[in-house]
């Protein structure tokens, strides 16, 4: 069993849909003791709720500065909630769990297709081709996104993290 590690949650937060969904599970699980700090990073200051296990950090406004500052602290035992796949493959690859907004998470297995065909898109823009982007966001992903996290901390609870 590892040592007692508070489970980090680091939220890329400039674009992100989910954060209160984040707050509300996060609090269940301070709830209920187990040692979870929620950190969520931006380039620019944004309103987070006023409590213990909530750290807001502000980075600098240039390219990756948040993606960078999440990928350097991420562990094993900690969750990642991104949109942005090179930063998941970083936090995978650190042995930390990755989640989408849209609640599917990024996997060791997966990472490798996930970022080849983001490749692969970004070359096909680049080239002027006209791609259609994401899907909007939609509730069903909200509630996909709130089954994935809630998992995923269950998950490293009971491999031990978090416990006080």
């Amino acid at each position: 069993m590892p040592a007692a590690k508070p489970i980090i949650l680091y939220v890329d937060a400039d674009a992100c849909p989910v954060k209160q969904e984040v707050y509300r599970v996060a609090e269940r699980f301070v709830l209920r003791a187990t040692a979870l700090k929620v950190v969520v990073v931006s380039n620019a200051p944004i309103a987070v709720p006023r409590a213990d296990f909530i750290e807001r950090v502000v980075v600098g406004s240039g390219m990756d500065e948040a993606d960078n500052y999440i990928a350097e602290r991420a562990l094993r035992g900690d969750v990642v909630v991104t949109a942005d796949v090179p930063l998941a493959a970083r936090a995978v690859k650190a042995g930390a769990e990755a989640i989408a907004p849209h609640g599917k998470p990024f996997t060791e297995d997966a990472i490798g297709m996930a970022l080849a065909t983001r490749n692969l898109m970004s070359d096909l823009r680049s080239a002027g081709e006209i791609t259609s982007g994401p899907k909007p966001f939609a509730p069903q992903d909200r509630s996909r996104f709130l089954s994935a996290l809630d998992a995923a901390l269950m998950r490293l609870t009971r491999a031990g993290f978090g416990k006080s």
